[in-house]
């Protein structure tokens, strides 16, 4: 029995489902029941009559799963996978900010930890930001922790006045203008698509910015053959999957997460066979977490 079949034959077994984000390897990839962004995992976990539900992402997304799913066991391939960003920002900001303006929302990006979360008043992802913010009866919106995101959506969303913090994503940050308009000479028939966690001049540059599966989408739909992608270079195997033809080029060569790497197809099987590494969280804390996430879902319907 392979690692693939040993993984298949365990779910079964457990009643598991495994959900893998774009951003990790194409094998983890390919033994997961769903694949996602953060708001489409998000979607799936509320959902899963599953017993169990193993993450194969970073941390932040673990503990989402578990606090819209409390009464199931979630767990993470590996305990360590985190996200720099995820702890971009601190409740004393917040509280500083609500000290400030009377009229304001806390807007937490998905990308952000439990505990930030049990101080917001909506969850975002980068798929749905935009719609969320713009239906907030608040003028005064603190976006959290990505400020990369946030000025993005400043620009979408001009009616509101929206601060930011100094958050920001590494992977997406290392891609810079310079690294763009050499790839652009390399490749000059290519389209360029990129994250919304880019630098503003980055994202000028772009022909198309959208989230993990928006980028994905616009690749696979458009009548366009070759693109550089500004984004982790994990969304390959999804677009390769549905247009096997594309021609895709990554901005620098290093365009990978650190973190989402660190999933493995060994690590699954050790989740799977000896129940480790489970999301342990205070029922309270989850219930005051999950208030913004479940906002999230309500809003970006």
């Amino acid at each position: 029995m392979n690692k693939q079949e040993k993984i298949k034959y365990l779910k079964k077994e457990k009643d598991a489902i495994i959900l893998a984000h774009f951003y990790v390897d194409e094998d983890v990839q390919q033994v997961a029941d769903y694949i996602g962004d953060s708001f489409y995992l998000a979607k799936v976990a509320k959902e899963t009559d599953a017993k169990a539900i193993v993450f194969a992402g970073v941390e932040f997304m673990g503990e989402s799963a578990k606090i819209l799913n409390p009464e199931k066991r979630v767990f993470m391939p590996d305990a360590h996978a985190d996200c720099p960003m995820a702890h971009m920002v601190t409740v004393n900001e917040i509280k500083k900010m609500r000290e400030t303006y009377d009229d304001l929302a806390v807007v937490c990006y998905i990308n952000s930890t439990a505990e930030i979360k049990t101080y917001a008043d909506v969850c975002v992802t980068s798929a749905n930001a935009a719609k969320i913010v713009k239906n907030l009866p608040q003028k005064n919106i603190f976006f959290i922790p990505d400020q990369n995101l946030g000025d993005f959506i400043r620009r979408q969303v001009p009616e509101k006045n929206i601060i930011t913090n100094h958050g920001h994503c590494p992977r997406h940050t290392n891609i810079w203008l310079s690294d763009v308009k050499a790839a652009k000479q390399k490749y000059p028939n290519a389209r360029f698509a990129a994250h919304p966690e880019c630098t503003k001049d980055v994202l000028d540059e772009a022909d198309y910015i959208g989230s993990t599966s928006g980028i994905i989408n616009y690749v696979v739909n458009s009548e366009d053959n070759e693109f550089i992608i500004g984004t982790v270079d994990g969304v390959f195997a999804k677009i390769h999957e549905l247009a096997p033809d594309k021609i895709l080029h990554t901005v620098i060569d290093d365009q990978i997460c650190v973190n989402m790497k660190k999933v493995t197809l060994d690590k699954i099987i050790d989740v799977l066979e000896n129940e480790t590494n489970e999301v342990l969280l205070d029922q309270e804390f989850m219930n005051d977490a999950l208030k913004p996430l479940e906002r999230m879902l309500e809003l970006a319907k």
